[in-house]
């Protein structure tokens, strides 16, 4: 008795084949934080446009993008300082972007003539902080964690210092303008601005010398070392681009709001840590992007939108700011330990 024939089965062996490969890739795709993020960004502000429809004007959208702009710029050093590994982190970005603006209004104090030494003065502050962030870590074994945070009191200390507890002075015209003048398409300068920042930084992360040593130390410190890679230089250079780009951030804060007070950037804090690693952006290091930052950053801002609508009982803001808080915890908690982000 002959074996039954398989050559019928044959050929359909290479379409199982590119089946399964098709399935794989999409289940891969669907599993990318950045997506995952983006769909919930989507979904959620389905919701809240059914809610209140208002939430779906053209308006209502643009406003939703200037305030993630403000949180994306802040979160675009913690994104590099996080890929640095090292368990990077830094909780200063708050404090500095306040400190830049509170420098950055004192001199300008509504004029355009020093506008440029404004600007400056507040960044070179900026930097400062960073560096002094780099030196504890990097020289002083400080732990990022416990470093940042101290810096927190140093920088407010030398604000209570610089302005007698009273921040004096107000944006320059020129800084208002940028940041809440309609530009081209009706469209605010500062979400131009956001989008120029962006490519600037998804390129040197992606395609320059700079972001592959950058992912080098992140990944394995030890074998950047080995392989060339100045790590010290890296990491410092990490924490003090956070800073700038906290300072950054903060004299738009300051263009948007047009006066400063104490605690102006606090609440960019720990949204700005969230951000980073709800768009795959892992807490070990050596893994993630901007471009998953800035869907964070929009989704962040999409909850916080969507918390307000739903005017969540008595208490003011406490109800919002407490869902709020326990989904930044439960997203860093969850987010924070996928080691196979390495694989």
């Amino acid at each position: 008795m002959s074996a039954p024939s398989t050559t019928s089965a044959t050929p359909a062996a290479p379409a199982v084949q590119q089946r399964s490969a098709r399935s794989e890739r999409l289940l891969r795709i669907l599993r990318d934080p950045v997506v995952i993020s983006g769909i919930a960004a989507l979904a959620l502000w389905c919701v809240a446009a059914i809610v209140s429809p208002a939430f779906a004007s053209w308006s209502q959208i643009v406003t939703l993008l200037v305030l993630a702009s403000f949180l994306g710029v802040i979160a675009i050093g913690q994104t590099l300082v996080i890929i640095a590994g090292g368990e990077g982190i830094d909780l200063s970005v708050g404090a500095t972007a306040t400190l830049a603006a509170i420098v950055a209004s004192r001199y300008m104090d509504g004029s355009n003539d020093n506008l440029v030494a404004a600007v400056a003065l507040a960044l070179g502050a900026a930097a400062v902080v960073g560096v002094l962030n780099g030196v504890g870590i990097l020289f002083f074994r400080v732990p990022p964690l416990v470093m940042t945070l101290g810096m927190i009191a140093v920088v407010y200390g030398f604000i209570r210092l610089y302005t007698g507890g009273r921040p004096a002075g107000s944006a320059a015209p020129a800084l208002r303008s940028l940041v809440t003048g309609d530009t081209v398409a009706g469209i605010p300068g500062v979400l131009w601005l956001w989008l120029a920042l962006s490519v600037l930084v998804i390129w040197l992360l992606r395609r320059s010398s700079y972001g592959w040593r950058l992912y080098a130390v992140g990944g394995n410190s030890t074998t950047a070392y080995l392989s060339g890679v100045n790590t010290r230089a890296m990491k410092l250079s990490a924490y003090m681009l956070s800073s700038v780009f906290a300072g950054v951030g903060g004299l738009l804060l300051l263009g948007y709001t047009q006066t400063v007070f104490l605690r102006l950037a606090d609440p960019y804090m720990l949204p700005s840590v969230a951000a980073t690693v709800v768009g795959g952006t892992a807490l070990i290091g050596g893994v993630g992007g901007y471009l998953g930052t800035i869907i964070g950053a929009i989704l962040l801002t999409v909850l916080d939108s969507f918390l307000r609508i739903l005017q969540l009982g008595g208490g003011g803001d406490a109800p919002r700011q407490i869902i709020y808080g326990l989904v930044l915890l439960v997203v860093l908690s969850a987010y924070g330990r996928q080691k196979r982000l390495r694989q």
